[in-house]
C-alpha cells in the first residue's frame, strides 16, 4: 500500500465518489456513522453515497456526512427470508450502483456477516477500489482485505478500524444524527398537545419503546406495563409509548393494561410520527427505555440517557449504547451470546429482570443527569420547551464514555 504524506492510501486519496455500504438495520447504520465521518473528514472533496436497506436509509437522510442514498433490500441480509427470489432486483441494484461511477466502495458488516456478497455487487458495478474486513478468502473481490484485531471491539470501533486500514481517520467518534429544526418544532407541538389532558403530570419525559424485530431481544409487554406504573408512581414521569405502524397493537395492548392513573400520564404513539420527528421526540426526552434495537442507538446518537433491556443473545461489549449514560438490564444465562432471533427458552435473558429493577435504573439515570431530584420527582421540566440537544455538560460527560 502506497501511503500519502497525510497517511491516506494513495489510491483512496484521489477518490471523489465513494460508496459506503451498510445494508442491515437502523442501529447498524447508526453505529457506522463515526466511520462514515472519518471518510468525510479525510476526503473532504469526495461525494459520499450510502447503499442501505429501507430502514437504515432513514438514518442516512439525517446524516450531514452523506450526500446521497441508494436503497436496496439485499437477500443476504434477509433474516426472516421474506424477500422473493428476484434476480432482476439484484440486477437493478447493480445498475443503480454502476450509474454512480464510484471510485471506491467500503463495505461495512457486523462481525458475523460476510462482506463478499456486497463486494461482488460492487465488483459487478465496476467500482475499482473495494475495501472490507474479511475472514473468508475474497480472491480479487477486494482490493484491500482488512483483518480486525482478535479482541472484543464495539461495532463503532470495528468501523473506524476498517477505514483506518487505508488511512481514513477522525477524532470525532460520536454517532452522527442531525435532527432538523422543523422536526423539533413538530415534536414540541405534539408533546404540547398531550399536556392539555387532565392528570397529565409535568415530571421527567420518558420514551418507552417496547417493540423489537427480534423476539429473543424483546422484554414482555406485560413487564413494560409494570415499568410504566413504576415510572409514573415513583418518578412522576410523563411516558410516551412509541412504535412503528406495525406495532400499534402492541402499544395499544400495553396502554390498555395500565391503571387509570398511569394511563392518564401515558400517551401512545405508534406510527404517528415521521422518523425525523421520532428522533426529535427522543432528543427531547429525559430518558429512553427500550430493548436492544434501533431506538437505543438513536438515543445514543442524540445523547439521551438510555435504560436498555439488553438480552445477552448478542455481546453488549459489541452492541451496547455508545458514549451515552446508560444501564444494561439482563440476566446472565449459560446460553449467552447465542445470536438467536427467537429464544427457545421463552425470553430467558430478559423475563427474569423485574420491572422494579428497570424503574430503579431509570431513577438512577434521571438523578445522575438532573432530570429528577433526590426524592425521585421531576426537577427539570425542560423536555417540551427544548430548542436543541441536551446541555453541553452532559454531552461532554457522555463523550468520555461515562458510565460505560
Amino acid at each position: 500500500m502506497s501511503v500519502s504524506p497525510t497517511g491516506i492510501d494513495e489510491r483512496w486519496r484521489s477518490a471523489r465518489r465513494v460508496l459506503v455500504v451498510r445494508l442491515d438495520n437502523l442501529g447498524d447504520v447508526l453505529v457506522t456513522t463515526p466511520a462514515i465521518h472519518a471518510v468525510r473528514a479525510s476526503l473532504p472533496r469526495a461525494r459520499i453515497t450510502l447503499l442501505a436497506g429501507p430502514v437504515g436509509a432513514q438514518a442516512a437522510r439525517l446524516n450531514p456526512d452523506v450526500d446521497d442514498v441508494i436503497v436496496h433490500r439485499a437477500p443476504w441480509v434477509d433474516p426472516w427470508q421474506e424477500l422473493p427470489h428476484d434476480s432482476d432486483r439484484e440486477r437493478r441494484a447493480i445498475e443503480a450502483v454502476r450509474a454512480g461511477r464510484f471510485d471506491g466502495a467500503i463495505v461495512f458488516t457486523s462481525f458475523r456477516q460476510s462482506p463478499l456478497p456486497a463486494a461482488y455487487l460492487c465488483y459487478l458495478a465496476d467500482i475499482p477500489l473495494r475495501l472490507a474486513a474479511s475472514v473468508d478468502g475474497p480472491g480479487s473481490l477486494l482490493t484491500t482485505r482488512h483483518r480486525h484485531p482478535e479482541r472484543p471491539m464495539h461495532e463503532v470501533e470495528r468501523g473506524l478500524d476498517l477505514v483506518g486500514a487505508v488511512g481514513l481517520a477522525t477524532d470525532e467518534i460520536d454517532l452522527v444524527l442531525r435532527v432538523p429544526g422543523d422536526a423539533r418544532d413538530r415534536a414540541r407541538a405534539w408533546l404540547a398537545g398531550g399536556e392539555t389532558r387532565d392528570g397529565y403530570p409535568g415530571g421527567p419525559l420518558v420514551v418507552l419503546h417496547p417493540g423489537c424485530t427480534m423476539p429473543a431481544r424483546t422484554y414482555p409487554w406485560q413487564g413494560y406495563a409494570h415499568v410504566v406504573e413504576g415510572l409514573v408512581a415513583r418518578l412522576g414521569a410523563r411516558v410516551v409509548l412509541t412504535g412503528v405502524a406495525g406495532e400499534r397493537d402492541l402499544v395499544a395492548a400495553l396502554h390498555g393494561a395500565l391503571s387509570p392513573a398511569a394511563r392518564a400520564a401515558t400517551r401512545p404513539c405508534a406510527g404517528e410520527l415521521s422518523f425525523a420527528d421520532f428522533c426529535a421526540l427522543i432528543e427531547a426526552a429525559d430518558l429512553v427505555v427500550t430493548n436492544n434495537t434501533g431506538p437505543m442507538h438513536v438515543a445514543a446518537a442524540v445523547k439521551t440517557p438510555v435504560a436498555a433491556l439488553f438480552a445477552l443473545t448478542d455481546p453488549p461489549e459489541r452492541w451496547g449504547p455508545w458514549r451515552v449514560p446508560h444501564r444494561l438490564l439482563n440476566r446472565d444465562v449459560p446460553c449467552r451470546v447465542c445470536y438467536s432471533r427467537v429464544c427457545p427458552y421463552g425470553h430467558e435473558c430478559l423475563r427474569l429482570v423485574a420491572p422494579d429493577e428497570v424503574v430503579d435504573a431509570a431513577a438512577e439515570l434521571l438523578q445522575e443527569t438532573g432530570a429528577v431530584d433526590g426524592a425521585g420527582r421531576g426537577a427539570l421540566p425542560r423536555s417540551v420547551t427544548t430548542d436543541g440537544p441536551r446541555p453541553a455538560t452532559l454531552v461532554r460527560a457522555a463523550s468520555r464514555g461515562l458510565p460505560r
